[in-house]
């Protein structure tokens, strides 16, 4: 990364931090600490059909997603959508969500406005790699102002 006086910084092509989850990956390309707190901006690529995050509230940011390659079915307020690349979504702050990857090697930006979130993965990444278990999760998503309000889907985990 290279940072330009006055703030902004230039991210090239293999210069983003990676965060492995097993089951998907995070690529960070900005967070709070690079935008003043403005906004995150991660790329999650999933590698198996029905990954996905159990239904979950964000308490302090709202999260958008543009799918980049593959499919998503994206579960917002009990409503689901079909999301092919291209597509575009916006959750409100508070609003119950989830998604689940509907084709192999399925990539998408998460875009979190204020900054957030990126702790989280690095924390979840660790948990994993430790056998973190449900209740561990919940301390790591109300930690990151986060509630889990749904089951936590199979291999998740990293079961």
């Amino acid at each position: 990364m290279t940072m330009v006086e006055g703030g902004a910084h230039v991210l090239l092509p293999g210069e983003a931090r990676v965060i492995d989850l097993g089951g998907f990956g995070v690529t960070v390309h900005a967070d709070g600490e690079q935008t003043d707190g403005a906004f995150s901006l991660i790329e999650t690529a999933e590698t198996a059909p029905g990954a996905g995050p159990p239904l979950h509230v964000h308490r302090d940011c709202a999260e958008s997603f543009f799918v980049l390659a593959g499919a998503y079915v994206m579960h917002l307020d009990g409503r689901e959508f079909a999301c092919p690349a291209g597509s575009f979504v916006y959750v409100p702050r508070g609003m119950r969500h989830t998604f689940r990857t509907l084709e192999r090697d399925s990539r998408k930006l998460n875009l979190y406005t204020p900054a957030g979130m990126v702790g989280y993965f690095d924390e979840l990444a660790a948990g994993i790699a430790a056998d973190l278990d449900e209740p561990g999760l919940d301390a790591i998503a109300d930690r990151h102002a986060m509630d889990v309000v749904g089951p936590v889907p199979e291999g998740y985990l990293g079961d």
